[in-house]
């Protein structure tokens, strides 16, 4: 299981916010890149990067802090906030993301992402769903549907894809621990016919076990690392191991 360290960006700022809500934007670290390079020093080959500010604006506002990690870290970068349009999701791939979020995009304009599939591979496609009492939110989770998680994730398996974000967002920024009633449900409902990535709520190790054991593909660690509730060295390597 890979273990995805997470960067949240406000106004070029590392933050993380409380269940969504921007009014609790708390600065968690200094410099982006720094951040980045000390979660590559220890072990992460992945690192989750959310532009808030896209988000909430429907199209990228902190580009360069993402091209600047891409170019001068090995990490790959996965990026997500205000990827609306095949144009935004090219421009990404060309500063050397690794691989795009696609949010609200996948309830409002499920087209987009089937032509982004089609025409960037399902590898650098990620459907992010996040979910209100199971039901999806969108628009930085100022909406909320009445589409649940699961058949929405259900219809993008069929339009070609094949990871997924999951996020209860009543967990995100908490520490409480991560639902992982909800990432059974998931992973029961979808049959191994995809990646499932687990985000919202991750505390301590027993969290990683948990979505090890599940047979998860990733985590997503944000607050417990800045909090030191989660050691990242150990969380890679507790994720490496063969679930108990």
């Amino acid at each position: 299981m890979i273990i995805f360290p997470a960067i949240d960006i406000i106004g070029g700022q590392c933050v993380r916010l409380v269940k969504g809500d921007y009014a609790t934007a708390q600065k968690v670290a200094e410099d982006p890149l720094e951040t980045a390079r000390q979660f590559e020093a220890a072990g992460a080959e992945w690192i989750h990067m959310v532009d808030l500010d896209g988000a909430k604006a429907g199209y990228p506002v902190n580009t360069e802090i993402y091209r600047n990690i891409a170019q001068n870290t090995h990490l790959k970068v996965e990026v997500g906030g205000g990827i609306r349009t095949l144009e935004t999701i090219q421009a990404y791939l060309d500063l050397g993301i690794a691989r795009v979020i696609l949010g609200s995009a996948a309830l409002k304009d499920p087209q987009l992402v089937a032509d982004a599939v089609k025409q960037f591979g399902a590898e650098k496609i990620v459907v992010g769903i996040d979910a209100k009492n199971e039901m999806v939110a969108t628009e930085g989770w100022l909406e909320t549907s009445e589409v649940s998680y699961i058949d929405l994730a259900k219809e993008m398996i069929r339009i070609g894809v094949t990871t997924f974000i999951f996020t209860d967002i009543s967990k995100d920024g908490t520490l409480s621990g991560v639902n992982a009633e909800q990432l059974r449900k998931l992973a029961e409902a979808t049959q191994g016919q995809c990646n499932i990535v687990a985000s919202g709520g991750v505390h301590t190790i027993d969290d990683i076990v948990i979505c090890r054991d599940l047979g998860l593909y990733g985590t997503i660690a944000g607050k417990s690392l800045y909090q030191g509730t989660l050691d990242l060295k150990e969380a890679i390597a507790a994720a490496q191991q063969t679930a108990s």
